[in-house]
């Protein structure tokens, strides 16, 4: 009675190179299926501010909120937290061409520059 050996998969194509496209991969639009938390040390690997910082900018409305999975566990949601870096990094960008940088030292009272 023969044995067939089962059949060696061909090596998988290299990025760049013919054949990659057609590999089926997930969709890059698509979501995840779960929402992606941080915890405080992470947070603040991420965004380095104070947490009193942070705590008034919540308060203000000026930063992605907290919530509590447990009473004593309290997290942020990553996508929003990323969403809010990338707003502030268009909005620097923004006003970077269209403010000055500094104070107007032409208007000192103590040591103007001419």
């Amino acid at each position: 009675m023969p044995t067939s050996l089962p059949a060696t998969p061909s090596p998988l194509p290299h990025p760049n190179t013919a054949g990659y496209d057609d590999i089926p991969q997930f969709s890059a639009a698509a979501p995840l299926p779960f929402r992606r938390t941080i915890r405080r040390h992470e947070l603040h690997q991420i965004v380095p501010l104070a947490e009193t910082t942070v705590y008034e900018m919540e308060q203000r409305g000026e930063f992605p909120k907290r919530f509590r999975l447990t009473p004593r566990c309290v997290v942020w949601d990553l996508e929003e937290v990323e969403a809010w870096i990338e707003e502030r990094k268009r909005a620097s960008r923004a006003a970077k061409s269209s403010t000055p940088v500094g104070p107007d030292v032409r208007r000192r009272l103590y040591r103007p520059v001419r």
